[in-house]
């Protein structure tokens, strides 16, 4: 088959297999920030970059050159560290220089990439996110842009001077909000229909029924859910019961799509069937204070409900923003069944935590009354209509997997200034207006004509005020919307799922070729892992968006695929058994693609296929279609 192309490139990755345990890698808030700002940051940020070095972000140390990622022996930055000459030390003659631990920090934290906290900058921080919702006034309309999104949008590029990019043609918008909404490339007959369809409201059509399928939008957004709510079907915790899945309670509220704010208040006062999100994991044997069961909660209710990360304010205030040790305490204290005693860094402070709420603006919590009524209030709160925090975080998160990046990047990092603040406030009204209805946010987002343009491809990471929008961004495919393309291409998903939920037959007029157990409804695998499902031991929001080079090579040649195209190849050759080698090459494009093949990949592809289609050659056809950009992406 392909093993050839790679048999160099896996010979000469072997290594051998150490005994000793992996070294850990950098933390760059707890070792890195405290030695730059004791011994660099006076001369090398926030508008004093002597040297015209600065350190205020991560990308303007890699455009300063400084430091090269993984090669600290390289880094001009480590080299003055270590000079003994006066001329060139750093810092110079007048301060100390940096002691043995020190430079052994940074010379680690460069050999180890380079890893910064996302968001963070050594500038101080001049925007304040608002807290309360905020009306938005729309700009006048465009003639033919008169949807929402679009006026605010066409501002915004108008005063930043953008061109709106084009529109999508038929088949890469189905392909795009298919994936999008259901986690599926639009089957081969519903495409044509939809191709051929001269109705002038064709696309909205098409979004109403994709959202109609309740069981395709659940399976497809259990993944999501799954990662931010750190719920799994086994792992860590599970056979002791020091951990509890919520997966038929989450399954139940995606396929009623249960409006949000009542999906968030039965995380945070549960009951029985919800309770796995709140009560975290036990883990076995000990742990640092910081990560108790209790401050597990605080830190999981802020990162998923305000973009707010309380990790390192859990073990003291916070070096990269503005939260405090005590309002990670606080929030703990809510759900804890005893006085909660602080720590500082592992350290007892003396004190005793009371239950706090992080925007005390908009109440308090009664610290005399019962845990259950804590919980309650709690949940109130952070749905309150006046939280507006709650609602941007959430259509922020719906905005950054519908367009490639959120309105405020990270996603985590809701402290940060938006690109279009109008946009983000009045979505945010909206979600609240509509009832907390998630799809019905979807909805209103993919009829834009912002929605359905081109994706815009970005030369080079942009962070901060240098960022604009200028159209949809290309999304790699998640790990299980390639695995789930890859199994109803070649009809080998496996017969049953693993998932404990209760999982309803496809309804009425689902395609025959979406009747399939999906990824999402079944334990992880090594190629899942490889393409990036995470463990779900922590909160998981964004997943990476870079191919490492595990992931190229289980493409290329791992196992699990290559089973996968053999099984599938033969699957097709037996429901096509009269097909010629150009009616092969079309079905397999049209599936895998969305599109006919143009001349010269027909014709490549026919070469690949041989006169006679065997197993072997249409396997190749198969793998050659996976491995494009095309397929892996959402364009």
């Amino acid at each position: 088959m392909h093993y050839w192309l790679t048999f160099f490139t896996i010979a000469t990755c072997v290594h051998p297999v150490s005994a000793q345990q992996p070294e850990k890698k950098t933390d760059f808030a707890h070792d890195v920030v405290p030695v730059l700002k004791a011994r660099c940051a006076k001369c090398h940020t926030n508008g004093t970059y002597k040297g015209a070095f600065s350190l205020d972000t991560r990308e303007d140390v890699l455009k300063s050159k400084a430091a090269v990622p993984g090669k600290a022996a390289r880094s001009e930055l480590i080299t003055r560290a270590t000079s003994t000459d006066d001329d060139t030390r750093m810092p110079p003659p007048k301060a100390a220089p940096l002691t043995a631990n020190e430079i052994a920090v940074l010379t680690k934290w460069v050999d180890d990439g380079l890893p910064w906290e996302p968001g963070f900058t050594f500038k101080p921080v001049t925007y304040v996110a608002p807290l309360k919702p905020r009306k938005v006034a729309l700009p006048a309309a465009r003639p033919g842009r008169d949807h929402p999104i679009d006026r605010i949008v066409d501002a915004y590029q108008a005063a930043h001077k953008v061109t709106a990019a084009p529109p999508l043609d038929d088949e890469s918008f189905a392909r795009r909000v298919s994936f999008d909404l259901i986690g599926l490339p639009p089957a081969a007959s519903e495409l044509e229909a939809f191709c051929a369809s001269k109705g002038p409201n064709k696309r909205a059509e098409l979004i109403k029924k994709l959202l109609a399928e309740n069981r395709a939008y659940t399976d497809h957004w259990l993944a999501f859910w799954n990662d931010a709510l750190r719920n799994e079907y086994r792992g860590t915790g599970y056979i002791d019961g020091g951990r509890k899945q919520i997966t038929a309670w989450l399954y139940k509220s995606l396929l009623e799509n249960k409006p949000y704010n009542q999906f968030a208040r039965e995380l945070i006062n549960p009951n029985g069937d919800s309770e796995g999100f709140a009560r975290g994991i036990k883990w076995r044997g000990a742990v640092n204070a910081s990560q108790i069961v209790e401050l597990q909660f605080a830190q999981n209710v802020g990162q998923v409900f305000f973009g707010a990360n309380l990790k390192c304010a859990s073990c003291h205030d916070s070096f990269i923003d503005s939260w405090k040790l005590d309002d990670a305490y606080g929030l703990a204290a809510v759900i804890a069944d005893a006085p909660l005693p602080e720590f500082r860094c592992d350290k007892p402070t003396g004190r005793t935590a009371g239950p706090k709420f992080l925007f005390p603006e908009l109440g308090t919590i009664d610290a005399a009354a019962p845990k259950p009524k804590r919980l309650e209030q709690l949940a109130a709160l952070v749905t309150d209509p006046n939280n507006g925090r709650f609602t941007r975080t959430m259509v922020n998160r719906v905005w950054h997997r519908l367009l490639g990046r959120g309105l405020v990047h990270p996603v985590d990092v809701m402290g940060n200034k938006p690109w279009s603040e109008d946009l983000l406030d009045y979505l945010a009204v909206y979600f609240a207006e509509h009832n907390y209805d998630l799809k019905t946010l979807m909805e209103h987002i993919t009829t834009s004509q912002t929605y359905q343009a081109k994706a815009v491809p970005l030369e080079k990471e942009v962070t901060g005020d240098a960022y604009v929008f200028r159209g949809p961004e290309l999304k790699r495919l998640t790990a299980e919307q390639l695995i789930d393309a890859v199994w109803m291409l070649t009809g080998t998903a496996p017969a049953k799922p693993t998932a404990p939920a209760a999982i309803p037959a496809f309804p009425a007029g689902t395609p025959k070729e979406r009747q399939f157990v999906r990824s999402t409804l079944v334990d992880c695998d090594p190629l899942m892992r490889s393409l990036g499902r995470p463990n779900r031991e922590q909160v998981v929001t964004t997943r990476p968006e870079q191919l490492s080079t595990l992931q190229a090579l289980d493409l290329a040649n791992g196992q699990i695929l290559t089973y996968t195209l053999d099984r599938g190849a033969t699957n097709i050759l037996t429901a096509n058994p009269k097909a010629t080698p150009d009616e092969l090459v079309e079905w397999v494009f049209v599936r895998a693609l969305s599109r006919k093949p143009q001349a010269a990949e027909r014709s490549a592809a026919k070469s690949l296929l041989g006169a006679k289609p065997t197993t072997e050659s249409v396997a190749d056809l198969l793998w050659a279609v996976v491995m494009l950009p095309e397929f892996q992406h959402v364009r």
